[in-house]
């Protein structure tokens, strides 16, 4: 008999049967049941762009000095600093505290996109441990860059992909081929890049025009911009994850999403890092929600978009739509086309009692259960990360 689960009914009758991980119309005969009489049953939250690796720094990481006056800077004096003393340890504590908060906000899939330059062979493998132990559906890759260790860096960030694609996939958890961002590689790399796409059957996750920096550098190299780069050494791979987006006209937005590629809009991070607006995505489809490495609770992102979206002449229908097409764009890395909640569908829910996650199911797995973790110590999971998280702030301060 099939491995199945009947969530339901809830307060509107509705009950959702998930059979061998997938949303199904067969009977519940058999089925192990989870009732909800006083939630409502919805779509798993997803996180279309993200960095697990920053798990730990909502934990005391120190603040820049001196602080920083660009995007440039932000980078260098944080993010960059902070992924330069990643290592196995500490990348772990970062993942299984990130996902284990994720679920408990009702997030059911990441997108996630990986940095640390002196951790990267295996470092995939260490995300999918966590996603895998704690029960989380993910998309994994490197973001391959030379901004410390030049085209061999980029090289074995690549390889890295690649040989996650080869053995790491499941039915939880798969991948594809990261780029950092056009700004940190040399044409050289885009390309490997693209042919990497191409060896594996898979897509491209990367940075796109999140600033205007970004923007100069593809002027710089001798290219209209970013996007012109990347359609001009063959890496507009449909299909492809583009995040950001903030920089991109209208005609480089439709060129985009035409090729069946995905942007990823993330509020909190483009207003923290006050690198502007992505007016130009407005009304697309295809555009999803991400929050960048802030926390994965996507009901606080999507909050952050109508207050920031609503100053930006964003309608109600397409700020609601993000997360239509984040669930799209999952379903279509693992090869569904079902509608969330539909016959075929990936059996991720969530069930919400006053608007406060009660249940997750993942894959037809019962993860969160009376709004408490079933596959972790939470508890146990923050206390280490705190203490992981000192040594690493103390190797951080040091650089």
């Amino acid at each position: 008999m099939a491995n199945q689960l009947s969530v339901g009914p809830d307060v509107t009758g509705t009950t959702i049967v998930c059979s061998d991980g997938r949303i199904s119309t067969d009977g519940s005969n058999g089925a192990v049941e989870l009732a909800c009489d006083d939630g409502t049953i919805e779509k798993g939250g997803v996180n279309a762009h993200t960095h697990i690796y920053s798990g730990l720094a909502p934990l005391g990481m120190p603040a820049p000095e001196p602080e920083p006056e660009n995007f440039l800077q932000i980078l260098e004096r944080v993010w960059w600093r902070l992924d330069r003393v990643l290592d196995e340890e500490s990348l772990r504590a970062s993942a299984r505290l990130y996902v284990a908060e994720a679920l408990c906000a009702g997030t059911t899939a990441l997108v996630d996109h990986q940095e640390s330059p002196n951790f990267i062979d295996g470092s995939l493998d260490v995300l999918a441990d966590a996603c895998h132990e704690l029960g989380m559906r993910a998309v994994l890759c490197y973001g391959a860059t030379e901004r410390n260790g030049g085209l061999e860096e980029a090289r074995r960030g690549l390889d890295e992909c690649g040989r996650f694609l080869r053995s790491g996939t499941s039915d939880l958890v798969r991948g594809c081929i990261g780029l950092h961002a056009s700004f940190t590689v040399s044409d050289e790399t885009i390309r490997a890049a693209a042919d990497y796409c191409g060896r594996h059957d898979t897509v491209l996750h990367v940075h796109l025009a999140e600033d205007g920096a970004d923007v100069q550098d593809a002027i710089r190299r001798g290219y209209e911009s970013p996007l012109d780069r990347i359609v001009s050494l063959g890496a507009l791979v449909p299909g492809s994850i583009f995040a950001h987006g903030v920089h991109l006209t209208g005609t480089q937005t439709e060129r985009v999403v035409d090729q069946g590629c995905w942007l990823v809009q993330n509020p909190r991070s483009n207003e923290g890092n006050r690198v502007g607006y992505p007016s130009e995505l407005k009304g697309h489809g295809r555009v999803a929600l991400g929050t960048d490495g802030y926390p994965a609770d996507m009901r606080e992102e999507e909050r952050a978009l109508w207050r920031i979206g609503g100053d930006h002449g964003e309608l109600p229908n397409w700020i609601q739509a993000r997360s239509a097409a984040s669930a799209m764009l999952v379903s279509e890395r693992f090869g569904i086309s079902a509608r969330p909640l539909r016959e075929g569908a990936l059996g991720d829910l969530v069930v919400r009692r006053d608007d406060e996650v009660q249940h997750v199911v993942v894959n037809g797995q019962v993860v969160v259960r009376d709004g408490v973790l079933q596959t972790g110590d939470i508890e146990a999971i923050r206390a280490e990360a705190q203490t992981v998280a000192e040594r690493l702030f103390t190797r951080m301060r040091a650089l």
